[in-house]
């Protein structure tokens, strides 16, 4: 049966965008976001939602930060110069492969790529969720305006810990007790 208006795994990624070494140190509760993203790359895993991650400019902003990149080594980061996700062939070929209805976004900077994408996604029919603890900019007025304009556009804002119960559905799964130690 489905669940109106919750997430649903089926048909979701998890879009991790530009947590690069060279811009990370420069962004608000860097320390935080970066946590809360290993979080949620750790419990797509158990989830069996896939991942894409982006890059953007890595020749001047430098590759994925090593504590996600060793989480996924699997997984290719797509290489971008637009600010927007979907301006990317490559990412919008990689959501056709996976069949995404569903975006679960994170990454950096909240007011630039992350909106652009967020709201690019929901123009092109897709849900997108974005995870106001895994998210963030060098100002953090920048964030707050930009979940605000994100907001406003339709995409839907939600908590690390929110997202990840509103996707296990129910307690005693095998998948619950895989991530309840994340939630502790």
């Amino acid at each position: 049966m489905p669940r109106r208006g919750l997430i649903q795994r089926e048909g979701s990624v998890l879009v991790v965008i530009d947590l690069q070494e060279k811009l990370l140190p420069h962004i608000a509760e860097k320390d935080e976001i970066s946590k809360n993203i290993e979080k949620l790359v750790r419990f797509a895993k158990i989830m069996r939602i896939p991942i894409v991650m982006t890059e953007q400019y890595p020749k001047g902003l430098g590759p994925t930060i090593l504590g996600v990149k060793q989480l996924v080594p699997e997984t290719e980061p797509i290489e971008k110069v637009e600010f927007s996700c979907f301006g990317s062939e490559r990412f919008t070929e990689a959501l056709a492969r996976l069949k995404v209805r569903t975006l679960i976004i994170a990454g950096i900077e909240a007011h630039i790529c992350v909106t652009q994408t967020a709201i690019e996604a929901v123009s092109n029919g897709y849900g997108a969720y974005v995870v106001s603890d895994g998210v963030s900019s060098r100002r953090l007025d920048d964030k707050a305006t930009a979940l605000e304009r994100m907001r406003q556009s339709g995409v839907t804002i939600a908590s690390t810990e929110m997202l990840m119960y509103e996707l296990l559905e129910k307690a005693g799964t095998p998948e619950f007790k895989a991530a309840l130690e994340m939630v502790k």
